[in-house]
């Protein structure tokens, strides 16, 4: 087992990547979550290609049984992690009307309910400990509902609301629990590819964030960050 475990979930080439890589530098092991495994391919190789540890392990976000299942595998692998990042999520775009059901389910669930099933299995051993960061990921439409973004920020709200209630719950029992605001666009291959004129100071840097999530893990007791929003320079808010 390892001495110090993280668990990313929602590991793709952007942020869950930069996440992992980050908390892999200081000697985690990380469990690199996502819904299709050739997702966390490039960050297990760029990890165990540093000296790293890495598991890749297949869960989808939006059933329970399939997130406990693969903790399950993180936990017997690597051993119960430290740090949970949830940062998976979903997105639809369209008017009320127009969005089927299944739709606003699958979005909901991706985008809340997912970090509810990942709380779960890890909080136990983080209450033995009396210590653990969860950090969740948010975006602007955690703070505002958008027309015809009602997918994707019902679920947002409702993982700020979950952050609050856990830190209120497991901040006194040592856990400390945040939620970040990504505020603007990541710069991932995915936006590149759709924007290639686009300059790199006006999107989020993945590295930048992730050394935003460090500092979060980081903090003295004394002084916990609930939430932190974060956004280009040159972003209007």
């Amino acid at each position: 087992m390892a001495d110090r475990v993280a668990a990313v979930l929602g590991v793709g080439p952007g942020l869950g990547a930069a996440i992992a890589g980050r908390f892999a530098r200081e000697g985690y092991a990380v469990g690199l979550i996502a819904r299709k495994e050739e997702s966390v391919s490039a960050a297990r190789e760029e990890i165990e290609g540093a000296g790293g540890r890495a598991l890749a392990v297949s869960a989808d976000a939006t059933d329970a049984s399939s997130v406990a299942r693969a903790f399950d595998e993180v936990r017997g692998s690597l051993g119960d992690p430290e740090i949970l990042v949830y940062n998976a999520g979903a997105f639809r775009m369209g008017g009320i009307l127009e969005v089927p059901p299944e739709d606003f389910d699958r979005c909901w669930k991706a985008n809340c309910a997912g970090a509810f099933y990942a709380a779960q299995q890890v909080l136990p051993a983080m209450l033995e400990r009396d210590s653990g960061t969860v950090i969740l990921t948010g975006a602007t439409a955690s703070m505002r509902g958008s027309a015809r973004f009602s997918a994707l920020a019902v679920g947002k709200f409702g993982l700020r609301a979950l952050a609050q209630s856990m830190a209120r719950e497991f901040g006194p029992k040592g856990i400390h629990v945040a939620h970040a605001i990504i505020d603007g666009q990541i710069n991932t291959p995915r936006v590149r590819e759709m924007s290639p004129d686009r300059e790199e100071h006006t999107m989020l840097s993945p590295d930048a964030i992730a050394e935003a999530y460090w500092q979060l893990h980081s903090q003295d007791p004394t002084a916990w960050t609930l939430e932190l929003d974060l956004r280009p320079s040159v972003e209007s808010f």
